[in-house]
């Protein structure tokens, strides 16, 4: 079945993913496997973006899709929220790139998991994130990217953080085809490959 829904998203059939989503929920499907392979689709239709193959209102539109996935399974997941949040973290997508679902899902997940995280959407530049950083005391900031020109801006986010002494904050960078190799480039702490690695980083910097 999820092999359907990975089919359905890179195929744009909104009724057929949503469908398919409540089936898998309802036969008593792992709601993390559900978004692995909301994950699975968008790094299809991102290589076609790359490639020229689909274009800004497709990548809107399997935003939107998966938005809808996300409020159909969040419900399903909650639970009480922890009384005392664990530690701060600043998300974001990086200047440049208008890509939100991974960071979404990244975000609701550290918020699950007793984390004060602060949105701060899309398209972020590095300054806005060392004043965010600042502002909150966060001592983790995450960097979402899903196409290859976020490298640069991840790296510049990096740079700005240090250069305004906060080299104290652990960085962690996740999206599209982020690899060892591009934390290396960026000079981030650590890269995740999906929500739950975002999670693991997170209890391993802050714990608690």
């Amino acid at each position: 079945m999820s092999k359907e829904l990975i089919q359905a998203i890179t195929e744009m059939r909104e009724g057929d993913a949503l469908k398919i989503t409540e089936e898998l929920l309802d036969a008593g499907g792992d709601p993390l496997a559900i978004l692995d392979a909301c994950r699975e689709a968008m790094d299809v239709i991102g290589g076609r973006f790359e490639r020229g193959k689909v274009f800004i209102p497709e990548l809107i539109l399997a935003g939107e899709v998966l938005t809808q996935i996300s409020a159909i399974i969040k419900p399903r997941m909650a639970q009480e929220a922890t009384a005392k949040k664990r530690g701060k973290i600043v998300m974001g997508t990086v200047e440049g790139d208008i890509h939100d679902i991974a960071k979404d899902i990244v975000v609701f997940m550290l918020d699950i998991n007793g984390f004060d995280v602060t949105d701060l959407g899309v398209d972020v530049s590095p300054a806005k994130f060392v004043k965010a950083a600042q502002e909150t005391g966060a001592t983790v900031v995450g960097l979402s990217g899903f196409l290859t020109l976020a490298y640069d801006p991840m790296k510049a986010t990096v740079e700005a953080l240090k250069a305004a002494g906060l080299d104290d904050v652990k960085v962690m960078i996740g999206g599209g085809q982020v690899d060892e190799q591009i934390r290396e480039y960026t000079g981030a702490d650590a890269y995740g490959r999906d929500a739950m690695a975002a999670v693991t980083l997170a209890n391993k910097w802050i714990g608690g």
